[in-house]
């Protein structure tokens, strides 16, 4: 992890990312693998959430750190291309509203999931847990997962428990119906600089 921050060239604090290959296939849907995971050392990075609730939880959901909470409102703007934001939480009871613009947020990413905690009564605390550090990760049509666990600011041992706290999740993952080595290869990269292999069995 420490070379990785050596070898950064960029001037900002850039994000230190993984690459993780697997060894299943994504087009089959228990191989397709998808969950979160917080990390112990948060993200460095502020991230903005809407949430999409009934008129009582809006300032419950604004009190735990939501940037945005409301339905009509948001889904208006939304549907006018507005998508300024990187985590989309909604309650149960407005989804059947929320997916009139699931052609919008589906592509990018942002559309709640009950998989990924994003759809919940409990509002208040999943913005808490995305503003902590949770994050969500899913496998890209190649079987590879791209997340990031930390800035470049940060210290090699928080970047390496971010690191060993997503590699033991996945792990835990595994389908059974994987056959051969299921985390093939690990590159630990920052924002433009080259990626480094590691061993998947051992980060330092």
């Amino acid at each position: 992890m420490s070379l990785v921050k050596d070898v950064n060239t960029t001037k900002f604090d850039a994000s230190v990312d993984l690459h993780i290959a697997l060894g299943v296939d994504p087009r089959k849907a228990d191989q397709a693998i998808r969950g979160t995971v917080s990390l112990p050392n948060g993200t460095g990075k502020s991230k903005t959430v809407l949430v999409f609730c009934t008129p009582d939880k809006e300032q419950e959901a604004l009190d735990a750190g939501a940037d945005y909470a409301g339905l009509d409102e948001y889904i208006q703007k939304v549907q006018g291309g507005w998508t300024d934001i990187d985590v989309v939480v909604a309650m149960p009871q407005v989804m059947a509203q929320v997916g009139r613009i699931g052609r919008v947020l589906g592509p990018r990413g942002l559309m709640p999931n009950p998989k990924t905690g994003t759809v919940t009564p409990n509002v208040a605390a999943a913005v808490k847990d995305v503003k902590g550090g949770k994050i969500s990760f899913r496998v890209d049509k190649y079987g590879i997962i791209h997340s990031s666990v930390g800035r470049v600011s940060f210290d090699a041992n928080k970047l390496t428990e971010n690191a060993n706290e997503l590699l033991s999740t996945l792990n835990k993952m595994k389908p059974s119906s994987a056959k051969g080595t299921y985390m093939k290869s690990v590159t630990v990269a920052s924002t433009m600089s080259p990626g480094i292999k590691v061993d998947p069995k051992s980060i330092k």
